[in-house]
């Protein structure tokens, strides 16, 4: 949808699997912060591992962000080309890369929706998907910081409504603001 609208998309968690791909600078910086016990026997990495590790605890969170997002922020911006971008960045903040945006907006949903989301998703256990919703920042933290809430309890229909709603409004501000 964003390509008709001349906008272009970018998913942080494509980058970030890039980053983290065999012989890339993320695996080995990841290896060297958790170990190699992370990887697969061909190499690759083991995410259910690196996981287990990473979200056991607010600290091991904070060292895999530390580790992984100067990297994925590096790809980021090598892949900005244009003025009209819209960045799916779950770790917008820890980052760094919310100091170049424009207006920010959190998509929320209740935690039960959340994790019944997780679970279809990613195929783990209801522990390991509580672990990482409880890893992540609280929703107070996104009203916070961000520009724009949306709630994404309902169906992709209604989401899109939303988003396309507010994405529109944004941009009229954006307009008027280089007029």
């Amino acid at each position: 949808i964003c390509e008709k609208l001349g906008v272009k998309h970018i998913d942080c968690d494509i980058i970030a699997r890039k980053a983290t791909e065999k012989g890339e600078e993320g695996l080995n910086a990841v290896c060297e912060v958790f170990g190699n016990d992370i990887l697969n026997t061909d190499g690759t990495l083991n995410r259910k591992v690196l996981a287990k590790k990473a979200f056991k605890d607010a600290d091991s969170t904070e060292l895999l962000n530390k580790t992984l997002l100067p990297i994925i922020k590096k790809m980021v911006l090598k892949e900005i080309d244009c003025d009209k971008v819209i960045l799916d960045a779950p770790t917008l903040f820890e980052s760094g890369i919310d100091e170049i945006c424009y207006k920010t907006v959190a998509v929320l949903s209740d935690k039960e929706i959340r994790l019944k989301r997780i679970l279809a998703r990613d195929n783990i256990t209801t522990e390991q998907a509580l672990l990482r919703i409880n890893a992540g920042k609280t929703d107070d933290f996104y009203k916070e910081k961000c520009d724009f809430v949306i709630y994404n309890n309902a169906d992709e229909n209604t989401f899109m409504d939303d988003f396309l709603n507010l994405l529109k409004e944004i941009f009229e501000l954006w307009v008027k603001l280089k007029n």
